[in-house]
């Protein structure tokens, strides 16, 4: 049976597990805003299936759960964030808080994060910055899960980039996606479920296609598009790591695990403001936009999220027994700690 639960109420047992694993208020509260919020826009690998490994990854050190992030500011139009070793979301929080202005001041600014962890919906971010009248892109590098194409064994990771930019009158567009056909996520709650992949998401140890998502753990998702996602992975992993000093997909340890170093990966994010070449952009998007969906059966992207929102409003938050279950056991297991 399903189970329909307040977000606010979820969000709160989630930031229990995690303050009374040792993460501080403001920092449970933070990475608590970002998993409920990809519960509520259908983006589950996002959301609480991560809950146990981060508490996990608390405890042991894999993540600092009082991290506080370092922010400077070496030129007008750029900022550079230390997350510590924590949790990405505080990080990102105070990167969101900052950017847009910074944009607004200059036409377009740039910020990069290192020494970070898993920061979830990469949109999230992106769309953060377009509600404050800027265009966002983002990106990330992750865990090694896709290999160079041609080649067999993994080296970037699914390296999410989002895109958002402000609408007049409605949400902003947001554009999101790793670049594996599928999130690296899907695979992990499918193995968690025990249940099988599709073929073609991911291919074995020896590149064969496979459907368990054990042997796609232990192999390489394909990128999309072929080799030319490919590229675009290698383009993300030099934004992201080589850029921000962070780790490469191929030295960071697991998201999921308690194994190893903290991962210690990074990210980029690029505001624009939209006012650097005139006034025109709103209405120019809007004939685009509006151009687009004159077509039978085209909608826009981000367009489901926007509809499960509204559905989150007026029934709760969706969530399986299971996850239920789950989310009550780990912040009653944090209590009795």
């Amino acid at each position: 049976m399903p189970v329909f639960i307040d977000p606010s109420e979820a969000k709160s047992l989630t930031a229990q597990a995690l303050e009374n694993a040792g993460v501080t208020s403001a920092n449970a509260k933070s990475v608590a805003n970002a998993l409920i919020q990809a519960e509520i826009d259908g983006q589950s690998g996002h959301g609480l299936a991560r809950l146990a490994a981060y508490i996990e990854q608390v405890k042991c050190g894999k993540v600092m759960g009082d991290a506080t992030p370092k922010v400077d500011t070496p030129k007008p139009a750029v900022c550079h964030i230390n997350a510590e070793l924590g949790f990405a979301f505080p990080a990102m929080d105070k990167l969101v808080s900052l950017l847009p202005a910074m944009a607004k001041a200059q036409g377009i600014a740039l910020a990069t994060v290192n020494r970070s962890h898993h920061f979830g919906q990469a949109g999230f971010h992106a769309e953060r910055i377009a509600k404050q009248g800027c265009i966002a892109l983002v990106f990330s590098n992750s865990p090694s899960a896709i290999a160079p194409w041609g080649g067999k064994k993994a080296l970037f990771g699914t390296n999410p980039i989002a895109f958002a930019c402000p609408r007049d009158g409605a949400p902003p567009l947001v554009i999101d996606m790793s670049l594996s056909k599928v999130a690296r996520g899907k695979v992990l709650v499918a193995r968690k479920n025990d249940e099988t992949i599709p073929e073609g998401w991911a291919i074995d140890a020896n590149g064969e296609p496979t459907t368990d998502p054990d042997a796609a753990v232990k192999g390489s998702m394909l990128p999309i598009g072929d080799a030319k996602g490919a590229a675009l992975a290698l383009m993300v992993e030099i934004l992201s790591a080589s850029l921000t000093n962070a780790l490469y997909g191929f030295e960071a340890s697991n998201f999921f695990d308690t194994e190893g170093e903290p991962p210690a990966i990074g990210h980029s994010v690029i505001a624009i403001d939209t006012t650097v070449s005139g006034t025109q952009f709103a209405e120019r998007l809007e004939l685009l936009l509006n151009t687009m969906c004159e077509q039978e059966s085209v909608r826009l992207p981000g367009q489901r999220r926007i509809v499960r929102r509204e559905r989150v409003l007026k029934e709760g938050l969706h969530l399986t027994d299971a996850t239920m279950k789950e989310l009550r056991e780990l912040a009653q297991l944090s209590n009795n700690q």
